[in-house]
């Protein structure tokens, strides 16, 4: 994702990314490891490109987030959120 964020600085202003679908997930060493920090600092970039941010409703707000090894919680809200994503991209398209 940083790479990505490095490499749009070149479309910055050409509207390529406006309107395409993004979304972020982290996994942290930690409680108190700043994955909700990075969370949003992934959604803002996608943000000053004008994307449609895909947020969850229950758990992890602004993306799924593993503290440590993922759990069976972390996969089931990552699997929420591929397929909230997938709808997302698909309305999107429409």
């Amino acid at each position: 994702m940083k790479q990505f964020l490095d490499d749009s600085i070149a479309l910055f202003g050409k509207a390529q990314l406006e309107g395409k679908a993004a979304g972020a997930f982290v996994s942290t060493g930690g409680i108190g490891g700043l994955g909700e920090v990075a969370l949003l600092s992934l959604l803002t970039g996608a943000l000053i490109h004008g994307m449609v941010v895909q947020g969850l409703r229950k758990g992890g707000h602004f993306g799924p987030l593993a503290i440590g090894e993922p759990d069976e919680r972390c996969l089931a809200e990552c699997d929420r959120y591929g397929r909230q994503f997938a709808a997302l991209v698909k309305r999107l398209q429409g």
